[in-house]
């Protein structure tokens, strides 16, 4: 039975038979027994499933991956140690020295890096564009050697709601996979796959844990992607591995190849797995996160349109508000809600909003977002502070903006803390 997202994110995944544990165990071990050297060796050929150390994979770490494959209506997933390394994972499993990928300009600051700085070193070249680009203007970042367009749902911080058929159309026009990462929207607001993604990351740091106790990250396949038909692009998968006895992903694993790749190679050489600690964590806040988004878009769309209408605020930026310039693209591809993370300026520049975040008491200055608890930041000093001043413009990032991640209290009680927090500014 196809069950609704909301009882997916608390039965998906894992399943008890008789006798077994009714909630998700932890499987805290490196190792796994196998009664002859044949059986164990037919695990290292891929010959056959199962578990014989937990770098690669992990009874528990599946589980939730299952669950999470589930939601966004994937085939495959996998759980890795952080969402950087969910978004590494994904472009290294298709890119080489050599090769280029499509980014939009306005992602968050660590991932800009990561694909604009050290990825380059690796010889993987990147063309960032802006996500509002014509369809002409993203036309012209492709070039040749071009193996996957990367961006996100909502960018962090600019919130920027991405054309997800547009940039499909325009991957797929040149042969290549569209990876986003739908941290801040989660599967229960946005829904990729539907729209023509074929890969889909997230930071389950964020609303997947949803309390701020466990880093992790997971790559999500929906199985749509014929890599065969682009066997010359996409040789990793399309050609025989040497190092696993020259396995075909593509043939011997039809729509589980990029995840089993990425698994069975990337995972194996570089080794960010998830610890089976954490999963089950983030499994807990899983159980409740079609609950709690309601409460975070809800509080947000509240506040933010308080904000919008205070003189001491400058400018606001949520995707949900009826002047924002994504109204139509938030309304389309997530109609029940966005997130709740909210972006905005306090009048008076960098100082003012230096003050107005010291003197917040129920908001907590913090460097993370999406928790259970209303936390601000100021980006261009902290998460973003590596990028140049002509960086930050091109992601939608200003000098003043705060970036405020609206929590599951009350709004009333958010509301006032901001109301007293602006008067000292």
């Amino acid at each position: 039975m196809d069950y609704k997202i909301a009882t997916k994110c608390v039965q998906a995944g894992y399943t008890p038979k008789n006798g077994e544990p009714r909630i998700l165990p932890i499987v805290q071990s490196t190792t796994y027994k196998y009664d002859s050297s044949e059986a164990m060796g037919d695990l290292f050929d891929l010959k056959a499933s199962g578990y014989f150390y937990t770098r690669l994979q992990n009874p528990t770490n599946d589980y939730v991956a299952a669950k999470i494959a589930a939601l966004e209506g994937g085939v495959a997933a996998m759980l890795t140690s952080s969402g950087q390394a969910a978004n590494f994972y994904a472009l290294f499993n298709l890119c080489s020295a050599g090769d280029h990928i499509v980014a939009s300009s306005a992602i968050y600051g660590g991932t800009f890096n990561l694909i604009g700085v050290t990825m380059k070193k690796m010889g993987i070249e990147t063309t960032f564009v802006n996500p509002r680009a014509t369809a002409e203007e993203l036309e012209a970042a492709f070039r040749p050697n071009t193996r996957a367009v990367f961006a996100e749902t909502i960018a962090n911080p600019a919130l920027v709601v991405l054309d997800i058929e547009k940039f499909a159309n325009a991957a797929h026009a040149h042969g290549v996979p569209l990876i986003v990462d739908n941290t801040f929207p989660t599967p229960i607001n946005c829904r990729p796959f539907e729209f023509g993604a074929d890969i889909v990351t997230h930071s389950t740091t964020k609303y997947m844990d949803g309390h701020a106790t466990s880093v992790g990250g997971v790559i999500v396949d929906s199985g749509n992607f014929d890599w065969m038909a682009h066997a010359d692009m996409f040789p990793g998968l399309t050609t025989p591995d040497d190092s696993y006895h020259g396995v075909n992903y593509a043939k011997d694993f039809g729509k589980a190849a990029f995840i089993t790749k990425a698994t069975a190679q990337i995972m194996r050489d570089l080794g960010s797995i998830q610890s089976p600690q954490n999963a089950f964590l983030i499994n807990l806040g899983l159980e409740t996160l079609a609950l709690r988004m309601k409460q975070h878009c809800a509080n947000a769309e509240k506040i933010s349109a308080w904000l919008a209408a205070d003189p001491r605020v400058s400018w606001v930026s949520y995707p949900a508000l009826p002047d924002s310039p994504d109204y139509a693209l938030a309304k389309k591809y997530m109609p029940n809600g966005t997130c709740g993370v909210i972006s905005f300026g306090v009048k008076g520049g960098r100082e003012a909003a230096t003050r107005f975040m010291d003197a917040l008491r129920l908001a907590a200055i913090v460097t993370h977002v999406a928790d259970a608890r209303t936390c601000v930041l100021h980006p261009a000093s902290t998460t973003h502070r590596q990028l140049t001043d002509e960086q930050l413009v091109a992601g939608g990032i200003s000098a003043d903006l705060i970036r405020l991640s609206v929590g599951i209290e009350d709004a009333d009680d958010i509301i006032a803390d901001l109301d007293q927090a602006l008067a000292k500014a």
